[in-house]
C-alpha cells in the first residue's frame, strides 16, 4: 500500500517540478498532463494487478470534460470513466476498484476529485461496453436535463490508456439515434443555453459583483463556454469523433461554417485558452479560471471582449441553425 503512495508522491513533486517549464503554452501543458495522467493510471493498474490478480477483460480507461477536449488549464479537476468488454460482476467490482485506485492517484497528484462524481470510481461510469450502450440508449430516451446533461459529458470522451475502438462503438450508437431523432440536438441546445453572460448590455465585461471572486470574470463559463458547447452540437451533427473543440472545428465541412469563419474561430478560441493561461490564476483549481478585470491592461481588456464577442455570436448563430434546420 505504502510503496503505491509513495510512487504517486514521485509523481506529484515531478508535477510541481516540471509544469512551470510548459506552462505557458497550451498545447505543451495538455501534453504534459496526458502524460502525467498516463503514469498514474499504469501506477494504479500495476497497484490494483497485485492484490487483484491480471485485469478479467480489455478495457478503456478515458477522460471527459476539458481532459477529455485537450482544454485543461494549469490546475484541472478529474473527469473520467472506465468500459469493458466482459460483462459479469467479477468485471464490475475489479474495474470499479481500479477507477478508486485512479481517483485517489490523480488526487494525490494534485488532480481534484471531481465534485459531480464523474469518476471510474462511480458506477455510473464504470460499466461494460453493452451496459453503456444500454445507458446512452436511456439517456437518450429519458431526455431529462440530467440524462442530456450526462450525455453531453460522455461525447467529449477521449481514450487515455486502452482501446480506442469501445469508445467509438459507444460514439456510434449516439450517431445513430441522432440520425433517426434530429430533434435530439435541440434537446441539448436546450441544456446548454445557461450560459454565463459576461459582456453587458454597453459592452462592459461584467466582472463578479460579490463572494472571493469579487472584480472578476470565469472565463470558463463566460468565454471559453460558448465556442465548447456550440462546436460540440455541430460536430455531433456531423457525426465528427474528434473531441478538441479546435479539432472539431477543423474537421466540419464547408456547409455547417464556411472556411475563413471556422479558421477564424479557430484562430479566436486558441487565443483565449492562451489568454487563460496567461492572466488566469495560478494557485489553485478555482483560481485557474479567473481574472481580476482591473488588472488586465487595457489592450488585453478589448482583446478579451472580442473573443467573448466572437463566441457569443458562433453560439447565437448555431442556436438559429439548429432551431431552423433541424425537426422538432
Amino acid at each position: 500500500m505504502e510503496d503505491g503512495f509513495d510512487k504517486y508522491e514521485e509523481l506529484r513533486n515531478m508535477r510541481e517540478q516540471q509544469i512551470k517549464h510548459v506552462a505557458t503554452d497550451h498545447i505543451e501543458l495538455n501534453q504534459f498532463h496526458d502524460q502525467l495522467m498516463t503514469q498514474v493510471v499504469h501506477l494504479a493498474i500495476e497497484k490494483v494487478k497485485k492484490e487483484w490478480g491480471p485485469s478479467p477483460s480489455p478495457f478503456s480507461f478515458f477522460l471527459m470534460g476539458s481532459g477529455g477536449r485537450f482544454e485543461q488549464a494549469l490546475w484541472s479537476d478529474q473527469d473520467h470513466g472506465i468500459v469493458y468488454e466482459t460483462t459479469s460482476d467479477e468485471a464490475q467490482n475489479y474495474f470499479l476498484t481500479l477507477g478508486k485506485e485512479i481517483s485517489d492517484g490523480l488526487h494525490a497528484v494534485k488532480y481534484e476529485y471531481c465534485d459531480g462524481n464523474v469518476m471510474a470510481s462511480n458506477p455510473l461510469w464504470c460499466k461494460s461496453v453493452e451496459e453503456w450502450k444500454g445507458q446512452l440508449e436511456n439517456w437518450m430516451e429519458d431526455e431529462s436535463f440530467e440524462a442530456i446533461r450526462h450525455l453531453l459529458i460522455f461525447i467529449d470522451a477521449r481514450v487515455l490508456v486502452g482501446r480506442d475502438s469501445f469508445i467509438e462503438e459507444l460514439k456510434e450508437v449516439i450517431h445513430q439515434k441522432i440520425e433517426e431523432s434530429p430533434y435530439l440536438l435541440k434537446r441539448m441546445l436546450k441544456n446548454t443555453m445557461r450560459l454565463q453572460k459576461g459582456i453587458g448590455v454597453f459592452g462592459q465585461i461584467l466582472a463578479e459583483t460579490h463572494g472571493s471572486h469579487t472584480g472578476e470574470i470565469n472565463l470558463k463559463q463566460t468565454a471559453l463556454f460558448p465556442y465548447v458547447n456550440a462546436v460540440r452540437l455541430l460536430a455531433l451533427k456531423e457525426k465528427v469523433m474528434n473531441t478538441s473543440t479546435l479539432s472539431r472545428l477543423g474537421a466540419l465541412s464547408d456547409h455547417t461554417i464556411g472556411r475563413s469563419n471556422r479558421k477564424h474561430y479557430e484562430e479566436e478560441f486558441r487565443q483565449l485558452l492562451q489568454f487563460r493561461l496567461t492572466y488566469g490564476g495560478k494557485e489553485n483549481y478555482e483560481a485557474v479560471h479567473y481574472v481580476k478585470i482591473d488588472a488586465l491592461p487595457k489592450e488585453q481588456k478589448k482583446e478579451l471582449k472580442d473573443m467573448m464577442k466572437q463566441g457569443i455570436d458562433l453560439y447565437n448563430d448555431t442556436t438559429k441553425y439548429f432551431e431552423k434546420g433541424v425537426p422538432k
